[in-house]
Order: C-alpha cells, then structure tokens, then sequence
C-alpha cells in the first residue's frame, strides 16, 4: 500500500486545513461557552461553507452532488477540521455518513431527492437515529415501531443523543417492523424529513463537550410517513446499521486523532516558550520522553485509521480494522491530551488556553458510534471467527 496521500487528497487536506485555522478555529472557544442564536448561525455558516467546500459528500458520487474523493479524504479531511473544532468535525462526519447510507441502499429517486440538499448544504446536517435510552451498545433492542397503515407507516418511539437534530434536514431512522422476528432481523430503515407532523426535536443535552454540536431527543408520536419513505429492504434495516457504523467509526477515529494533535501541538510549542530552572521546559529529558511517546501511538493511530480507510475505500472487509484504528485513536487521543494538558501545567487547566476544551472534546470519542469496550468486542469476535 502506496501511503503518500495523492494529489486531489493532498489538497483536500490542505483546503481542510486552511478552513479550520482561518474560520473554525478563532471561533471555537466562543463557540464553545456561549449559547446564543449569533453562536448558532456562526456555526450553520461555516457548515454551510464546508458544504460549498464539497465537504458534506467527500465518498458520494458526483452524479448527486458529490465530491467522489474517497474514504482516504474523508478521514484526513475530519482530522483537519476536528484540530480546530471538534464540534464542526462531528457534524460533518455524521452527515457523510447519512449521505453514505442513502447512497448505498436507497431507491434512484431517493438519492435524487435528499442526495443533493445535502452535499450542497441546503440541508445544513443529516440525523442518524438508531439509538435509544435502552439500545445504544445493543442497537438490536430498539423499541421505536413503524406499522403499516394503508399505503403509509405510523412511527412511535424517541431515539436518544442524536447530532445535529436541530438542524438536519433528513433523518434516517431505524424502526422495528416485524415485533415477532428473531432480534435484530425484524428492523427497517427509513427517511423522514425535518418537520413531518408527528416528530419532535426534544431540547438539546447539556454536554461536557462539543457544545457547538447539537444532541438531542428525536420523539414519534403517531408519525406519519409515506410508504415511500422506507430505505432498503424490509426487515434489513439492521444489517444495514452495523454496516454503516463501520464506515462511521473511521469518521470518529479521525475526528480524535484530530483533537489529539492539536492539544499536542499546542503543548508542544508551550514547552519551548515556557522557562524553569534558567532554560525552556522542553529541554527536560522527562518531558521529552512523554512528547516521543505521544506522538508515536498518534502516528500509530494514524496509520490504522488509513489502513481501514484505504479498505474501505477499495471494496474490501474493513469492519475489525475499523474498530481496531476507533479503539487506538480515540483512546490515545484521550491520552494526548491529558499528556498535553500535563506538559503545560497549571495553566493547561485554566480556560485561557485550549487544552481543558480538547481534553473535554476528545471524551466523547471513546463513547460514540459505539465504545470501546463494544469495540473490543467486536474486534475479538472477528479474531475469533477467523479460526472458525
């Protein structure tokens, strides 16, 4: 495997890269701490941006809008942006990820239909919603129900910690058609859109991090949708889950990587600035060594997120690499960026510097689009199956 990214992911790269220092990152603090509407629209603007940037469909063909950039792209492009703000990282890997699962199994006119609005941003986010107060490491056990009315579906149910609710423009939804299957083979996929009757964004979540990114309730109550809207097969919707969750676990393993560089960078030049003892704290053996391991397993991680990429990218298994390189990064990005806030001292603490905002965005990254104890799971079960 040729590991130089080519020359349209070099520049995806850098375009990412440029955005993130010149839009997203002088804006993130603010981001951040203060809840107002300004805040909101600040953030729809440079999602929008994104959008217009071809960010929003990096692995969508161009035939809807699409940038046809591949996977490689995609990750190195949500590393760039989640080094200045992870909030704007995650929305945009959720929403590649929608865009992905329609693309893969929806029917031409749907792709014709929701593909589009959101590439271009006139949808400024899609909404994944799978998980629910009682199934989010056990997707199978959902309870929100879809049944036939007519020529129609009637949804109940909540999904809970959905990204980007308040402003998506389309949600794929999982329901359970068949309460009488085997768990996990009885549930479809559909697509409902922003403001149908019946569908409720409950209030955001008050977070620990991410703030920028909206997470909130999506509520059912007798939602009613055309029986056009269902995505797929019937009765496949779960299979169609656990795969895209795959895809989306190098979207978030990137978004960490991300996270855990910038903390790193940051403390890294602190310590060359910062003097004790009459010389720069980098000149310390101690704190050079803790520099050296960082950044080898952030490199590590790196290399297994491309690896999963590049399989991903060209047609072949990539579900145990995936979960491999989400484990490793976000569990050492974690580390980086206690590590960081470690090298700067007390003032890595205090809000002034960034590092108690990467420390507090990287958190969720072992937590969402499946934990890593689910990972580990996962990544044995396949191990596993291999000398079956």
């Amino acid at each position: 495997m040729d590991l130089k990214l080519t020359e349209e992911q070099s520049l995806i790269q850098e375009t990412a890269k440029r955005f993130a220092e010149t839009e997203l990152a002088p804006v993130a603090a603010q981001h951040d701490q203060e809840k107002s509407e300004a805040n909101r629209q600040l953030f729809l603007s440079n999602i929008k941006q994104l959008a217009e940037l071809g960010f929003m469909g990096l692995n969508v063909s161009a035939e809807y809008g699409g940038t046809e950039a591949g996977v490689i792209a995609f990750s190195v492009a949500i590393t760039e942006i989640a080094r200045a703000c992870a909030s704007t990282a995650v929305t945009m890997s959720v929403t590649n990820m929608v865009a992905e699962v329609i693309q893969a199994i929806a029917s031409e006119e749907q792709k014709q239909k929701y593909l589009p609005k959101l590439c271009s941003g006139e949808y400024p986010a899609g909404g994944f919603c799978l998980s629910e107060a009682s199934a989010g490491s056990d997707p199978a056990g959902m309870r929100t129900r879809a049944v036939r009315d007519g020529d129609d579906w009637i949804l109940n149910g909540t999904k809970m910690w959905i990204t980007s609710a308040e402003y998506a423009g389309v949600f794929v939804v999982w329901a359970v058609t068949d309460a009488e299957a085997k768990k996990g083979k009885g549930i479809s996929c559909f697509l409902v859109e922003a403001g149908t009757p019946g569908m409720t964004i409950g209030k955001a979540e008050h977070k620990m991090g991410q703030n920028a990114s909206a997470t909130n309730l999506v509520i059912f109550e007798d939602c009613r949708i055309p029986g056009n809207a269902l995505m797929g097969k019937l009765n496949d919707g779960f299979r169609i889950a656990v795969g895209e969750l795959a895809g989306g676990r190098i979207g978030i393993g990137s978004l960490a990587l991300g996270v855990g560089m910038a903390a790193m960078d940051y403390a890294r030049q602190y310590t060359t600035e910062r003097e004790q003892f009459g010389a720069p704290i980098s000149n310390l053996q101690g704190l050079q060594w803790m520099m050296a391991e960082t950044y080898t397993e952030l490199e590590a991680a790196r290399l297994l997120l491309m690896n999963a990429a590049y399989l991903k990218e060209n047609g072949q298994p990539f579900g145990k690499q995936a979960s491999m390189a989400k484990l490793y990064a976000s569990e050492k990005a974690n580390a980086a960026c206690y590590t960081a806030l470690q090298l700067m001292g007390g003032v890595g603490y205090t809000q002034e510097y960034p590092l108690e905002r990467f420390a507090r965005d990287v958190r969720i990254t072992s937590i969402y689009e499946g934990t890593s104890e689910i990972q580990r799971v996962i990544i044995a079960r396949e191990l596993l199956n291999e000398i079956r």
